[in-house]
Formats: C-alpha cells, sequence, structure tokens
C-alpha cells in the first residue's frame, strides 16, 4: 500500500497514545515504513481477544472463590499468562504449578514457593493469598 493510504482508523492504540509501525510504499516506490493509529478489523480482532482475555480472568476469579482453584490461576490469567509461561518464570514443571491450581496443595505450599509466584506477579504473599486486593 502506499504511504498516504496507510489506515488511520480510530483504535484502542490511538487512544492510548501509540502508533503502530507499518511498511508502505513512498512516492519513489520504495519501502519505507509509516505510522498508523488503527486499522478497523484489526481493531476489531484486538477488542475481541482483550474481551476473551478479561472473561478468562473473571472465569477463573469465581473459581477462586469457590475454592475450585488456587489464586495462581486467577494471577496467572490476569496477567495474560499460560501454563509454559508462569512454569518457566518460577522454574518449576509445569505439571507442579498445575497441582498448585488445586486449594489444598496450596494451602500447603512453603514461603519460599509462594515468593517466586509473589515476585513474577509483582505482589507480597498476603496479596497472592487473597485475590480481594487484586485488581
Amino acid at each position: 500500500m502506499k504511504k498516504s493510504e496507510v489506515p488511520q482508523d480510530k483504535s484502542n492504540l490511538e487512544s492510548a497514545s501509540f502508533k503502530e509501525l507499518c511498511y508502505a510504499v513512498d512516492e519513489n516506490g520504495e519501502y519505507t515504513t509509516a505510522q498508523s493509529t488503527g486499522w478497523t478489523p484489526k481493531t476489531i480482532a484486538l477488542d475481541n481477544a482483550i474481551e476473551d482475555i478479561n472473561e478468562r480472568v473473571e472465569e477463573a476469579k469465581k473459581r477462586v472463590i469457590n475454592n475450585q482453584t488456587s489464586p495462581i490461576e486467577y494471577y496467572m490469567e490476569l496477567h495474560k499468562m499460560d501454563l509454559g509461561i508462569l512454569a518457566s518464570y518460577v522454574g518449576l514443571w509445569k505439571w507442579r504449578v498445575k497441582c498448585h491450581f488445586k486449594p489444598k496443595i496450596f494451602k500447603r505450599l512453603s514461603q519460599k514457593t509462594l515468593q517466586k509466584y509473589a515476585n513474577v506477579f509483582e505482589i507480597s504473599i498476603a496479596q497472592l493469598k487473597n485475590i480481594e486486593h487484586a485488581n
């Protein structure tokens, strides 16, 4: 696309004062970069993805409140992580992190293990144990 045709639609990027870097063709037919505030189809896809993430966070919060999972799963969803990413950040196997999702096991975790999770989520152990103080 030509540099003058780079989309400038309203998007989340525009409201946050960010611009996306795109490649376009200038008046000499050479590739160059151009900034875009957004493109409607991409904005719709991004909004849908964010909505899905927010739903997963709320579902995880309900499971914690109903004692079906531990706060670790809630904070993992809140921080847009998956099991593999969280496991790598805390330095544990995925199966061990998944075990820590079980409320009975979570309650028996050592301070050292809880601190690893708290460090990854950038919260205190008290906040990790009580999601009422979460965002």
